[in-house]
């Protein structure tokens, strides 16, 4: 049950602006899990959620990097690993430059990876453009797919 509503919660935070454990806690109620305040503090710690803001001035909890970096599984790492060639990053723009034929497929491991932060791609023939909903998460996705690749 814990891991299911460890889900639960990794799952709300991505799709709400949820900034406080009262607010959390009322969408865990919506969905069926009746848990104190207790448990829900416990949940965030547990998981390595963070406050940041949100880009507006406000501030919502979001997944720490341990678990915004998403699981992930091997076949992307290697489409990647086979894929792309360099990486650079512009603002909160991407490019990646991959191999002759391979920028689609580094989209698709890209966008099935559903990385926090990330607004959209662009694919061409040997080129990536992801589009960072800032700066900073610009910086964090492209140290991630250095170290990846």
């Amino acid at each position: 049950m814990k891991s299911i509503r460890q889900a639960k919660i990794l799952e709300l935070i991505k799709e709400y602006n949820i900034d406080t454990q009262e607010e959390l806690q009322a969408k865990l109620s919506e969905c069926g899990f009746n848990v104190t305040q207790a448990t829900v503090s416990r949940d965030i710690r547990e998981l390595g959620i963070v406050k940041s803001n949100n880009g507006d001035g406000n501030y919502k909890y979001r997944a720490g990097k341990e678990h915004a970096s998403v699981e992930i599984s091997s076949k992307f790492a290697f489409i990647l690993r086979q894929a792309v060639s360099s990486v650079a990053c512009a603002n909160n723009l991407i490019v990646v430059k991959t191999y002759t034929g391979m920028g689609s497929a580094a989209g698709a491991a890209v966008d099935q990876m559903e990385l926090s932060g990330v607004i959209g791609t662009l694919a061409g023939d040997d080129t990536l453009l992801i589009i960072a909903s800032d700066n900073e998460n610009a910086s964090e996705i492209t140290a991630m797919l250095k170290d990846l690749i």
